[in-house]
């Protein structure tokens, strides 16, 4: 199994990119070193798992609350951090062991990808608590430190969201290890974040068979199109969850698309090039002028016949 390489953001990012924050993230939270889908339709499942995770998890929430709160959404997002920190790796190391023991590969194998994963978790994880920081101390820095602080926050905001869009699709680009983790991962976490309300009894007020439906709602959501998009990658692609990545055929590169046509030179008016060569040159069926080879110095004949004598001698 080969693992791409190179820069982290593939050369994307330039100085007027940092005008638009969800460019940025685009860049920094999906890394050009994540492995492309394998197909559309794998694709497309993953963005359906994200859009149904996201109503489930915040539509639903807002609903149930009649409203939506800023700072509750704060605390939300600092707890969704530390189970993140929690649960990722604990996942991906129980998915290490069951790998090693199997006895296909070693982790060292794995070395590479697991630390550009772990970046990338520790990147988002950095900077969705930054964010939650910059809104907390907002408020204690005076009217001009607080304008400030709301221009940065806001930015900061815009761009934690657009990246936690990005995130949960590649889910920290464990592709890169096993295409099966990021399905993994989704339910894993999904379950962790409903089962304490479930343990506890939060029902955020409602009975108890409507605070079950509300609760479940994202986690079984989530699960049946991670089991999906699990089942394809086995059916179509022979991945499987609890083979070793290094019984895997390689990841499939990017598709290299056609030669681009090279621009027409400065002096070419409107674009056109008449055809090169030779115009004088030998047609390839000989010279339309010439009838055949002949020798310069040979005699030629006369232009005019000398005239006969004006009598002949008798």
């Amino acid at each position: 199994m080969t693992y791409p390489q190179g820069s982290w953001t593939g050369g994307t990012l330039t100085a007027r990119s940092f005008l638009k924050p969800h460019h940025v993230a685009r860049a920094v939270f999906h890394p050009a070193w994540i492995p492309q889908s394998l197909d559309p339709s794998v694709d497309a499942l993953k963005k359906v798992r994200v859009i149904a995770g996201a109503v489930a998890g915040f539509g639903v929430y807002t609903f149930v609350e009649g409203g939506f709160a800023f700072d509750e959404m704060l605390d939300n997002a600092a707890t969704a951090c530390l189970v993140l920190l929690f649960i990722t790796p604990l996942t991906v190391g129980v998915m290490l062991y069951l790998w090693q023991r199997s006895g296909a590969g070693t982790v060292a194998q794995l070395k590479d990808p697991l630390l550009r994963s772990l970046k990338l978790l520790l990147l988002f994880i950095g900077s969705a608590l930054g964010t939650v920081l910059i809104f907390q101390l907002g408020g204690s820095l005076g009217m001009l430190g607080t304008l400030l602080v709301s221009v940065v926050g806001l930015w900061m905001a815009f761009f934690v969201i657009a990246g936690a869009y990005r995130i949960s699709g590649n889910f920290f680009g464990t592709a890169v290890v096993h295409r099966c983790l990021p399905p993994l991962l989704a339910t894993v976490t999904t379950w962790l974040m409903a089962i304490p309300d479930l343990v506890t009894g939060d029902l955020h007020g409602l009975s108890l068979a409507m605070g079950v439906f509300f609760i479940l709602g994202a986690p079984v959501t989530v699960t049946a199109i991670a089991m999906l998009e699990m089942g394809r990658l086995k059916n179509r692609y022979g991945i499987r969850l609890a083979d070793h990545p290094a019984v895997l055929s390689p990841m499939p590169g990017p598709t290299p698309g056609p030669a681009p046509t090279p621009p027409p030179p400065s002096y070419a008016p409107n674009g056109f090039v008449p055809p090169q060569g030779n115009p004088y040159g030998t047609p390839p069926h000989g010279s339309p002028y010439t009838q055949g080879p002949q020798n310069p110095y040979a005699p030629q004949p006369p232009y005019n016949p000398p005239a006969p004598p004006p009598y002949n001698p008798q």
